[in-house]
């Protein structure tokens, strides 16, 4: 896959009123990243951010999991976690379990709510754009 281009705008936001335009593109882009993320690797709020050029952006990148549910095609969001791998979106999700369910189904070791050896599975997009 092909890195995702800067800026934050695409074809299809030309047609959103312009106060709708920057959320939806912002959304979009996001999800983009988040489709990039390799099974049985994960990301944080801010590395997303960084990558997008927003780097101060985290708590953004966070509003746009909690309506990744909506996205088409789906967004793998139990793979973003909080910057020390704690399963911070887990409230999201259908039952409270279901986060860490699915990273489990993944290879992800997870415990009291946070990834195991958080380095080891973290994805960079900065560094590793490309999924595998």
């Amino acid at each position: 896959m092909k890195r995702i281009s800067k800026p934050l705008h695409s074809k299809r936001a030309k047609s959103i009123p312009a106060k709708e335009k920057r959320k939806d593109s912002f959304f979009e882009s996001v999800y983009d990243v988040v489709r990039l993320i390799p099974k049985g690797r994960a990301t944080s709020y801010g590395a997303i951010a960084e990558y997008l050029g927003t780097k101060l952006s985290a708590r953004m990148v966070g509003w746009a999991m909690n309506a990744a549910g909506t996205a088409y095609p789906p967004v793998p969001a139990h793979r973003v976690v909080n910057r020390n791998g704690m399963l911070s979106g887990k409230h999201h999700f259908a039952t409270p379990t279901l986060m860490a369910d699915l990273l489990k189904s993944e290879g992800i070791k997870v415990k009291d709510d946070t990834i195991v050896n958080f380095e080891k599975v973290f994805w960079d997009p900065v560094k590793e754009p490309e999924a595998e």
